[in-house]
């Protein structure tokens, strides 16, 4: 009478191993902040192939991508993605941002949309602060021109606003985009 006991309690801890296997393996796969600025560190775009190259933004793109929004503002503060951005050709810079802009600009509407509005009014009022300290600022004459990358996150953030933003989100960061395109028109 025992030995049935015995056979099903093996078959239970059996399928729960597998099952934390499976748990354990997911998470690994599963990029983080930390997985994502190793690979950026391993893989210097300076002085790789352009396949090779090629390869590694693609990587990077993908696991990035793979983050939730506040993931990705730790990577994007640990400012390690900069570094390896400059070193990129044009081409590849394109590249890179054609492939992770839709996807975060995406994760900040819904972020926005998920504040209450009086966290979004607190984002809003200190963004808004930040970028009246900065209107007056003259800048320097190499710097008027907005570049092709510049005007493309720009244009992909407005195109990300006007669809993905809440009605409620849009009224609330009205103010924020205003004082945008007034900090804009010194570098146009």
């Amino acid at each position: 009478m025992r030995l049935p006991w015995l056979k099903f309690l093996i078959v239970l801890v059996a399928i729960w191993a597998v099952i934390a296997g499976v748990i354990l393996w997911a998470r690994s796969v599963k990029p983080t902040p930390e997985s994502v600025m190793r690979y950026v560190d391993a893989h210097p775009a300076a002085g790789a192939s352009p396949s090779d190259r090629a390869n590694a933004l693609e990587k990077i793109a993908a696991e990035l991508n793979q983050l939730t929004y506040e993931e990705r503002r730790e990577v994007r503060m640990s400012r390690k993605l900069d570094a390896y951005f400059r070193a990129l050709p044009r081409d590849d810079q394109n590249r890179f941002l054609d492939l992770t802009l839709p996807t975060g600009f995406k994760q900040m509407m819904d972020a926005l949309n998920k504040m209450t509005p009086e966290k979004r009014k607190q984002f809003v009022n200190k963004a808004l602060e930040d970028m009246k300290k900065h209107e007056g600022d003259e800048v320097p004459e190499d710097k008027r021109q907005l570049d092709a990358n510049g005007q493309k996150i720009i244009d992909q953030g407005f195109r990300s606003f006007y669809s993905d933003a809440s009605a409620a989100t849009k009224m609330d960061v009205a103010p924020l985009i205003e004082q945008l395109q007034r900090n804009m028109q010194g570098l146009r």
